[in-house]
């Protein structure tokens, strides 16, 4: 394959130039322009907006997102902070974005969010619907429209206090909308994934407090990566014990073929909720999802049939009454599969298992259940089926398993217990073999 000269020069290849080729490279370098699609872009700035923190700037940032017609374009925010007392509506094709080209991070905006313009990037302060949780949702994204790189904060939240009602920060309709490089700072209630297809929700962070992402009625594939919901706002008493006994961080209702890859919680009372909508339940591919200082970190009160595909997990219970690890309702139909997974910390169950569904554990780790030394196992069956194997019982002098008499099928095998083996067992068709103790 012959290379041009330009070709050699920009993969860093020797090559000897002439007099006249070197002319002609500098006249061809000279012509490249930076920003060729500038014509595509507008600023906020040109229509009005102050982004001083005072001024309501809900109406610049419309006209200027409904500037491109249906043509689709870039509205850019620059640094500055942006207060808004209204909503915003993502035309189709249009992307809002700030200045951030990677998720920030905050431990906190001093003076309870109130930063001097400029300090924190591009910044927005949302006022909107205090108080009203069924209200219009801050933003609405719509087909093939996106919005990235900018921090989301509601000043008026009290971090010292429980949380103030408001409605979704971010509504995802349509087909293909995305959400990209976003801190959502403290949201009450984040993202409303629901009614759309194909939406992508990838890096975000935040702490949201009653609810971080809702995923119901997609039948296109849609995908959650790299979000990472952590306590940075506010870990003082009252409003972390409030969200612990009421925050909900990935709840997933109807959707088919959900990808969730890389997504982390810390401190709800529920890290990943499966559940039904009148569209029906859940199945996809959960991979390196983790959920820590939870009061349970699983709760499946209904699956589709095809499953719920849950690999690579880590998983904490220690907070609230009774914190299990995984609890299957008696709603339950469907399949779920947990395959090389992690349980530990102070809880007192790994799994509560009812329904009729299949639930199977395989090659998986589970420590520190029992945390009052109640006498409990591990794994309680009391309904369903189960499959345990080849996965590895960390805790001594401690129960693994017990199968009640409804349980309609057990698959016991090839695991490893600290100690003698405990298995309780008072169901008819079940297979219990190759279990070894220490």
């Amino acid at each position: 394959m012959k290379l041009s000269i330009v070709s050699c020069v920009l993969l860093g290849l020797s090559t000897t130039l002439t007099p006249v080729q070197a002319q002609n490279f500098q006249e061809k370098t000279a012509s490249i322009t930076p920003y060729a699609g500038a014509a595509d872009t507008v600023s906020v700035l040109d229509f009005g907006a102050k982004g001083d923190g005072v001024t309501d700037d809900t109406a610049a940032f419309q006209a200027a997102l409904d500037s491109f017609g249906n043509k689709g374009g870039i509205v850019y925010a620059p640094r500055g902070t942006y207060l808004f007392a209204g909503q915003l509506n993502i035309p189709q094709a249009v992307t809002l974005k700030g200045m951030f080209e990677s998720v920030p991070a905050h431990n906190g905006i001093r003076d309870r969010g109130l930063p001097k313009p400029g300090d924190d990037g591009t910044a927005f302060l949302i006022t909107a619907d205090r108080g009203n949780e069924q209200g219009k949702p801050f933003l609405t994204l719509n087909t093939n429209s996106t919005f990235r790189g900018v921090v989301m904060y509601w000043p008026e939240q009290d971090p010292e206090k429980v949380p103030e009602a408001y409605p979704w920060g971010v509504a995802m309709r349509g087909k293909n909308p995305a959400i990209l490089d976003v801190e959502m700072l403290n949201p009450y209630n984040a993202i409303d994934a629901s009614k759309n297809e194909r939406a992508l929700i990838r890096n975000l962070s935040g702490q949201p407090l009653r609810r971080g992402i809702y995923v119901d009625g997609i039948y296109d594939i849609g995908r959650v990566e790299n979000v990472h919901w952590n306590p940075w706002w506010s870990m003082k008493p009252e409003l972390l014990r409030w969200q612990k006994e009421n925050g909900e961080a990935f709840i997933f209702e109807r959707t088919d073929w959900h990808y969730v890859l890389n997504t982390f919680c810390y401190g709800y009372h529920v890290g990943y909720k499966f559940g039904s909508s009148k569209a029906g339940a859940c199945n996809g591919n959960f991979l390196g999802i983790g959920a820590d200082a939870c009061h349970t970190a699983v709760l499946v009160e209904q699956s589709a049939p095809m499953g719920l595909l849950i690999t690579n997990g880590e998983f904490v219970a220690m907070n609230g009454e009774d914190p299990t690890m995984v609890v299957v309702s008696d709603s339950n139909t469907g399949n779920v599969r947990f395959v090389n997974c992690a349980y530990w910390g102070p809880c007192r169950q790994i799994a509560k298992i009812s329904g009729q569904g299949l639930i199977g554990f395989s090659d998986c780790i589970f420590m520190q259940w029992d945390s009052k030394q109640e006498g409990r196992h591990a794994i309680q069956v009391n309904s369903g089926s189960v499959a345990v194997r080849g996965s590895d019982f960390w805790e001594k002098g401690k129960r693994h398993i017990f199968i009640g008499e409804n349980a309609r099928r057990a698959i016991i095998s090839e695991n490893t217990m600290k100690g003698d083996v405990s298995i309780e067992n008072h169901a008819q068709n079940v297979y219990i073999e190759g279990n070894l103790g220490n």
